[in-house]
């Protein structure tokens, strides 16, 4: 599961938790082990982009 999260990185745990309750509301579930695991993918710049408009994909695995 992923979703492109938009702003801060502070704010990427309430991004997160609202993937959770879809996963929830859709009957899927985490699906982590030493080789599934959380991650991010940065696509703006930190050092030249304003912090309203970073880009950030995450992704979640699920099954």
């Amino acid at each position: 599961m992923q979703v492109m999260h938009f702003g801060s990185y502070d704010d990427e745990p309430a991004t997160i938790e609202k993937m959770k309750k879809f996963a929830d509301q859709n009957g899927v579930e985490p699906d982590y082990s030493d080789k599934r695991r959380h991650h991010e993918i940065y696509l703006s710049d930190p050092r030249r982009t304003k912090v309203e408009n970073l880009k950030t994909v995450i992704r979640i695995p699920v099954k």
